[in-house]
């Protein structure tokens, strides 16, 4: 239908990837407190490693307390690692046999007939069953941007570490592991991380505005107090 009559699988993969962001864009949402708690956790955990390196037993019962009194954030970490192993499987699953055809006993009876064999060509150009040069060198790039904008982004300080770690040394070794995967899992992780550029760009819109907002409160109050003030001081 969106293609007009014209199959395309790499179509199919887009919408898809778009809709599993879309239902999954509340968690998205609330990743900025969960990050803001997890720093937090994980700055009070390094002291006290610091306070008690020469204490073992002292250490690991100090840092059992503290991490049950964060249960909150321990479980939200648990929860998003759920859910990213289910879609991680699913699409594995999708990908190894899917494409292929041999899932077609699964679809639900309600569905329209679907004709085989899928159309594996995506835009008539990359055949989503080999892998593909220019696409592993899109997603490259695209990772490359996404984590710049992030960390340029981020309310949180950087180290030079994670700066090396994910602008250098993640796209290069994304490059490496997806050089012979197939184009259509290419394009699953480039739809994915185009949706989370424009998410990261929402978000440091959104912080911005909430900045602003609170500064002008703050400036109207300091002027409010000044004038009333002044009207004391004046009478």
């Amino acid at each position: 239908m969106v293609t007009g009559g014209n199959p395309d699988m790499g179509i199919a993969v887009i919408l898809l990837t778009i809709l599993i962001r879309v239902i999954l864009l509340p968690i998205s949402l609330m990743e900025d407190r969960g990050e803001k708690d997890r720093r937090a956790l994980v700055h009070k955990n390094e002291e006290l490693q610091k306070k008690y390196a020469a204490d073992p037993i002292l250490l690991r019962s100090e840092s059992k307390k503290l991490f049950r009194r964060n249960t909150g954030v321990i479980i939200g970490e648990l929860f998003s690692l759920f859910i990213q192993i289910i879609i991680a499987l699913m699409l594995w699953r999708m990908f190894a046999t899917g494409l292929t055809g041999e899932d077609i006993h699964l679809i639900y009876p309600f569905m329209p007939r679907i004709d085989l064999p899928f159309n594996l060509v995506f835009l008539n150009k990359y055949d989503l069953t080999h892998t593909n040069l220019l696409l592993n060198l899109i997603q490259t790039f695209m990772i490359f941007v996404v984590e710049t904008v992030s960390v340029l982004t981020s309310p949180y300080p950087t180290t030079k570490g994670e700066v090396v770690r994910l602008q250098l040394i993640l796209p290069v070794i994304s490059f490496l592991v997806f050089m012979n995967l197939p184009a259509g899992k290419k394009l699953f992780v480039i739809t994915t991380l185009i949706f989370s550029l424009l998410l990261i760009l929402y978000k440091y819109t959104r912080r911005r505005f909430e900045e602003y907002r609170l500064e002008k409160e703050e400036k109207e109050r300091l002027e409010a107090q000044a004038q009333s003030q002044f009207l004391v001081e004046t009478k």
